[in-house]
Formats: structure tokens, sequence, C-alpha cells
């Protein structure tokens, strides 16, 4: 038995039952689910979560599911890296990785938010699964789906990188290359989703898909020994990953797994598609669309569905937000590659390339414990730093050859 109450509109407060829908009918505001806090505060604790396997269902209570999760069993529960080199680089005090890198089924936080929508989606009793993705979506409902054993229709923008479009053909999806942005792609969606009995995780399953990026606030909580970073860092495309970190920091306040709560919450974006980060240096609520031209193709959503909730949150948190260009999201993959050792995506170069941007401004203060949140595997996006990195040593197959060559790199690097 779950501890969902229903459904709440985040504009208007109008209360739904828990049904596949994303929209209130009365003002078109967004839904959200609802729980019971009273019920979850006494059916949860530390030890419990402790207890269970290392997958994000340990925090089944605070997910929007009834009966037992059906989907994404091997998601979630991913390392943090307390960063120790890249602090000093930087100056910081306290610097840690969110490393959704790996350990997820396919490299990406995505795999967090498919197996809430999955899992929902088969108790709601549909047989097909979709999504509009910019790719790492588009990647885990295929496989996901292939494993839930769902009919799966994939739509992508038809610029996707290469690397992409295959990881997610490997699964057999039926997979839809649209001509147009990220944003062409989600409006046809949204007519597909009106006129087909399907499942569509980012559209009429949305409150609920939208959840499971909760998980990756509980786990920093959980992996900082049960408390709240001081500053949290994360890239921002909807913007709904940002809301959801803050929402489960709150949620372990209010069931009382955490006695504080003092995190700024700060939003990363690449300045080719920047509508979020615009509107905070703006001091504006408004969020003006804007068409995304940056190698950050993942956070490449030029109308953020959740962008003004984004700005709410982060001036409720007192945070701020950057945003870097092609140059320096390529700059900051490569420094966290070589200081510790971890291949973020595009999406990662933004996330530290502008958390850097926010501690030379002062915005985000060296002495404060400081998460980056890094949700995509470099392997994903292997094209962005083609031509940027060193080349290799081609030597001829004997010892001699091999000699000279470690002379010159010897001379190179002084030692």
């Amino acid at each position: 038995m779950g501890f969902v109450k229903g459904l709440k509109c985040r504009e208007c407060g109008r209360e739904y039952a828990v049904e596949p829908i994303y929209v209130c009918e009365f003002c078109f505001g967004p839904l959200e689910v609802v729980y019971d806090y009273d019920g979850i505060k006494g059916a949860l604790s530390r030890d419990m979560i402790k207890s269970r396997p290392q997958n994000l269902w340990r925090y089944r209570e605070l997910l929007p599911i009834d009966g037992e999760p059906t989907c994404g069993l091997h998601s979630g529960y991913t390392p943090l890296v307390r960063a120790y080199k890249l602090g000093q680089h930087l100056g910081m005090k306290e610097l840690y990785i969110k490393d959704d890198t790996v350990t997820h089924p396919t490299l990406s936080f995505k795999d967090r938010v498919v197996a809430i929508a999955l899992s929902k989606a088969r108790e709601f009793g549909f047989d097909t699964v979709a999504c509009a993705s910019t790719g790492n979506l588009a990647h885990s409902v295929s496989a996901h789906g292939a494993a839930g054993g769902f009919k799966r229709f994939i739509f992508i923008p038809a610029s996707l990188e290469r690397s992409k479009i295959v990881a997610s053909l490997a699964y057999e999806p039926n997979l839809i290359a649209v001509d147009g942005n990220y944003d062409d792609v989600n409006r046809l969606c949204s007519e597909v989703a009106n006129k087909y009995n399907w499942a569509f995780v980012n559209i009429n399953i949305r409150p609920f898909y939208a959840e499971g990026s909760k998980t990756q606030g509980y786990e920093i909580v959980e992996q900082l020994g049960w408390r709240a970073p001081d500053a949290v860092v994360v890239p921002c495309a909807s913007g709904s990953l940002l809301t959801k970190i803050w929402k489960s920091f709150k949620e372990l306040k209010e069931i009382g797994l955490i006695d504080e709560l003092h995190s700024k919450v700060y939003s990363a974006q690449a300045t080719g598609c920047s509508p979020i980060v615009a509107a905070l240096k703006s001091g504006v609520d408004v969020i003006k669309p804007v068409k995304p031209d940056t190698i950050a193709k993942s956070l490449a959503i030029g109308n953020p569905a959740d962008g003004y909730y984004a700005t709410q949150v982060i001036k409720e948190s007192g945070g701020d937000g950057e945003d870097v260009s092609d140059a320096e999201i390529i700059d900051a993959i490569k420094l966290l590659a070589r200081t510790e050792g971890i291949f973020a995506e595009t999406a990662g170069g933004v996330t530290l390339a502008s958390a850097m941007k926010l501690i030379e401004s002062g915005k985000l203060d060296k002495d404060a414990s400081t998460v980056l949140s890094i949700t995509g595997n470099g392997l994903k996006t292997k094209e962005a730093i083609v031509g940027h990195t060193v080349e290799p040593y081609h030597i001829d197959p004997n010892l001699k050859s091999f000699e000279e060559t470690l002379k010159q790199i010897n001379a190179l690097k002084g030692s």
C-alpha cells in the first residue's frame, strides 16, 4: 500500500484522483503528487532504509506507486564521490560529485525517472510506453521498456548525437526521428498522447515520472550521513531535476530523517540554451523561450516545463544560477576527467563549468559543503570532445622507439 493521497495543481491547488493526467482542467497548471507525510513518518526510518537493497526503491514510501516496483530494479544508489583533487584545484573545502555516470543500467539519471514511470504505467494498465527525448530518456525508456515487455515509441530530434541514437536502437524500439528541436518534438508528442492510449512518461505520466528525480536528493543526504549539503549545483533542461532535489530535502525534514535544512540550490545551463538562468539574471519570473544552440543537447530545451518553478526554488533556497559557453563545457569535461577520473557527458561539463563561475563570482561559498550533480556518462557524447584532446604517441614496435618517445614525454612534462 502506497502513501499517495492524490494529485494537486501547482497553481490553483485543485485536487485530483490518482490518474494518468498531468494538467489541471480548470487553470491548465501542472499537477504534482501529494503524499501522506504523517503516514510515511510512522512507516519509514533511517534503519529501515539502510536494511534495504542499494537501489532507488529503498525510499519507496516516498515514491508514487501503490504496490511493489516492477521496473528499474537496478537503478539508483550511485556513488557520492569526495572530490579532493578537484576541490583543491577550485579552492573548495568540501566538494562532492554525485556520480550518475555509473551504476545505472543506461548510465544516466534518467533511469531514476523511468523506473518510476514504467512501474506506474503498469499499475495503470498500459501496454505501450513512449517519450519525447533529447537522448538519455530515449535510451532509458528503450531499455527499461524492453525489460518490462512494453511496446515502445521513442520520439527524438533528428539532429541528436549519433551515439545516443544507436544506444536507443540497440533495444529495437520504434524510434521516430523528427526534423525539429526538442520543443517541436514535445509538441508533436502532446498531440499523439491526446489521440493514442499510450503512457507518455513525460506527458500524461509526468507527475509520477518526475518524482523519480527525488531519489538523487535522498541518496545525497543519506550518503552524507543524513545531512543536507550547504549547496548543490544542478544542470537544468526542463528544470524538473532541480525542483525535485529540493523537494526531496524538504520531505526528509518533514518526516524527521534530517534535523536541519540550509541548502542553497544553484542552476547550471549552457549559454546556448539558458532560459532559466536568463530569467534569474534579469530578475523576472517569466521564462522567455529560446531556440537552443549548444553542444549540450541533453539540456537543449528552449521552453522548459518547470522553468518557473526552478526559479522559485532557487530564490527560496537563496541560490543562484550561471550559464557557460561550449568551450567552457569542453574544458570542464576534461578537468573532471583528469582530476577525479569521471568522464561526464556535456551536461556534466555544464554543471562543473557553471560551478566554477559561481565560485569565481563569490556566489558559491568555497567553505560550503557542495555537491555537483553529474547526470550522464561521457561515452554518450564522445563527439563533443573530438578534436579537443591530446593525440596519442605513435611508435614503432620496439624498445628503442618507445624510449625515444619517453624522453620526449619527460622533457615536455619536466620530469
